[in-house]
């Protein structure tokens, strides 16, 4: 079986609301992957779709790959470097918000 990878590092997006779009096409055809992820109301479904498009055409690139037949194999979501600020807050006091970033791998197979 011939896999392909691809990855997205750094998305600004907190991991656990990438692995809620992550979980729905791990498994799936890429085909309908791509399919769902169109009408998916989350913002990451927009990375994770472009990051599946960008591993098809890896295995376009790489050749003796049937595009059509590729599934989404193993599609999981790591946790970045976060980027912390701080928010004034009362009495001269100030709180810290933590930004989250998300590194992404997806990984075809051919059927």
């Amino acid at each position: 079986m011939t896999e392909v990878k691809a990855q997205l590092r750094y998305l600004r997006v907190a991991p656990r609301k990438v692995r809620l779009v992550a979980d729905a096409v791990r498994g799936l055809p890429v085909q309908e992957a791509l399919d769902l992820l169109a009408f998916a109301r989350k913002s990451a479904a927009i990375d994770i779709r472009k990051l599946i498009r960008s591993a098809v055409a890896n295995a376009d690139q790489k050749g003796g790959i049937d595009v059509d037949n590729l599934i989404v194999k193993t599609l999981f979501v790591d946790q970045g470097p976060i980027i912390r600020r701080s928010l004034p807050r009362a009495r001269g006091s100030a709180s810290r918000i933590n930004k989250k970033t998300s590194h992404i791998t997806v990984v075809l197979e051919e059927k």
